[in-house]
Order: structure tokens, then sequence, then C-alpha cells
């Protein structure tokens, strides 16, 4: 089975089930887990903020950046199709009560001027517009990046608009292989930078929350209320520690990605767009072939090849560590193979 649902998919390399092995742990509710503390401050080193939290999860992460930004009451300002309006259980309204705005194509361009015209100045009939969130890369938007000009530029108006910026950088080092560009050059345009230690970087578990101090401070109160407060968890930490050094591999995803992508884009019944195939997601449209994307992919995952349906007609496809180009190469002729026997019964 080749599975191509989602780079979390990743399994724990030996070097991180041997660092896992040999962690030396203390209880990190207290702050004396010496390993977390090393995985949190190699973290904001590298993502260039003053100081990191270990997080279980990326949305925990997400939820808890929303919490420290926001009150009860408040806006934010979200893609329509972001990470934190569709996959997280509507849980900004659940535990920080506060309203989405969700914009159509905020992150696909113009996002300066969409953001202008999403924002609303305070009145007794509005609620306070507080924070602005981006995502990079875009995980509906096929992966797709957000250049670094335009991540400034974003910035620099959500500033003048007196908004907090939070970046769900979940694959943002995936994003800054895309851009050739350093890590810290795209999360000094935000406040607090989410990004995840369990897709592309191969770890079992966890995500890192990055920040200023004073921010950070106050989200790790509010991971212990989310019920994040772990004990000796330098055992995770551990392999996040190894993660961290996965990210220059990251390219041999994206190659893997265009080269399914070039195959997939010469299939009868799929489209695919070459120029949105920028990191490690694929997504293809299935309609040509007359059936749900959900049917498509249950008779792919019984011909050898997993995938996910995110929309009626939309599957996509995600490499990984786990996946090789010659996994890629047999994908592509099941894929081919099943779409002709699907237009040709």
């Amino acid at each position: 089975m080749i599975d191509l649902r989602s780079d979390t998919v990743t399994l724990p390399s030996e070097e991180m089930r041997e660092a896992m092995a040999r962690a030396v742990v203390g209880d990190d509710v207290y702050g004396e887990d010496p390993t977390v503390n090393e995985l949190e401050r190699v973290s904001a080193e590298i993502i260039g903020k003053e100081a990191a939290l270990f997080v279980p999860t990326g949305t925990m992460g997400n939820q808890i950046a929303i919490l420290t930004h926001t009150l009860r009451g408040d806006e934010i300002i979200v893609d329509e199709l972001s990470h934190i309006a569709l996959y997280e259980v509507g849980a900004a309204s659940m535990f920080a009560g506060v309203q989405l705005r969700t914009i159509p194509n905020l992150l696909e361009g113009d996002t300066v001027e969409k953001l202008y015209g999403a924002y609303r100045e305070s009145n007794i009939h509005a609620p306070r517009c507080r924070l602005l969130c981006l995502e990079n890369t875009f995980n509906i938007g096929s992966g797709t990046v957000m250049p670094l000009k335009d991540m400034r530029l974003v910035y620099k108006a959500a500033r003048g608009l007196s908004l907090f910026v939070h970046l769900d950088g979940a694959r943002i080092f995936n994003a800054s292989i895309a851009l050739g560009c350093d890590v810290k050059e795209l999360t000094e345009n935000c406040d607090s930078v989410m990004f995840c230690l369990s897709k592309g970087l191969g770890a079992p578990v966890g995500s890192i929350l990055a920040g200023s101090k004073e921010f950070i401070n106050a989200a790790r109160k509010y991971r212990k209320a989310m019920g994040g407060g772990m004990r000796q968890v330098g055992v995770l930490a551990a392999a996040g520690l190894i993660a961290l050094k996965m990210a220059e591999r990251l390219s041999v995803d994206h190659d893997n990605a265009r080269l399914l992508a070039q195959h997939l884009s010469s299939v009868d019944g799929l489209k695919v767009d070459l120029s949105r195939v920028q990191t490690n997601i694929l997504l293809a449209d299935i309609s040509g072939l007359n059936m749900d994307a959900g049917s498509f992919v249950g008779k792919l995952s019984k011909a050898g090849v997993k995938a996910v349906p995110v929309s009626s007609r939309v599957a996509r496809f995600v490499t990984h560590k786990e996946v090789t180009k010659d996994h890629i190469i047999q994908a592509s002729t099941i894929i081919k193979n099943l779409v002709s026997h699907i237009l040709t019964p």
C-alpha cells in the first residue's frame, strides 16, 4: 500500500527511537524536563522568536494562540478554507469565544486589499477585530506558498490596523524550502507561529508554538487549561529535536509531488494545475470521471494507493519521507490504470 493521504503518516526514524529511549526527563509542568526545555530553546532560535512552547498538536497550538491574542467577543480574520476555519472543530468559538470572519481566497493573492476590505472599524454594532491568521503553506490551496514579499506587506498592513498576526505554519519549513529563504525571514512577519514536528519532519507527536517571552508565558497557562500540561514528556521532545534536523530533506518530497503531478496531468479525466504544485501537496480534480471523490478514493485504496477526498470532486495526495520516487512511479501507474478502467469499463 502506497499511503499518500498525508505527511502525518510518517514513522519515527531509528535515530528518533533511540533518542526517545535515552531521553533525560522531568516534570514539564514544573519546567523541569531538560529535553523539553532544550527543544523549546532550539525551536525558538531556529524560528527566530524569543520563546517557544511544546504542544501535543498543531490544532492546540493554533487555538492557544487565538486564546492568547484575543478576548471573548473579538473577531479574527481567516481564509474561508484555512485549517483553523475548516478542520479545528469550531474550537475558536468553543474555547476563545471569538467570531471567525472568513474571507474567500484571502491567501490566494491581493491579501492586503482583502484584509482592508474585511477589517471593520470599532463601533457599537461590530466585534473588535483583533487578529489575522495566515497559513503558509496553504493546505487546501494545494500546498501553495505565500511569497516573502507578500508576507511582509500583509504584516505591515495588519500592524497598521492594530491587528496581531498568527501564522499557522504547520508546514512552514516546506514553505522556506520552496521559497529558498531562511524560515526566520517568514516568521519575522508574524507575532506568533505554530509549526508541526509530526508532519514532514517525521516526529511521532508534537508541535511548537513560538512568539515573544510575554506571549509564551501567557500561552503556557492556556496550554495547561486545555489539558496540554504534560509530565515526563521529554521522551517525545527528544524525537522533536531530531525532527528539527530534517528540514533539508523536504525538497525530496517536493520533487516527488511534482513528479506525480506531471504523470497525472496527462491522464484523461483528471485535472492537475502544475503551477500550484509548489511543495508536497497535490490536488487532483476528478470531475471528468463522473463520480464523487470519496468513491474514487475508495476504489484507489483497493488498488493499492491511499489518498483523501477534500471535496466532492477533488482528491488530495501528499508526499512524505516514507514515499520514494519508485513509489511515485508505481502510484502513477495504478492511478492511470484505474482511471482508464473507470472511463472504459
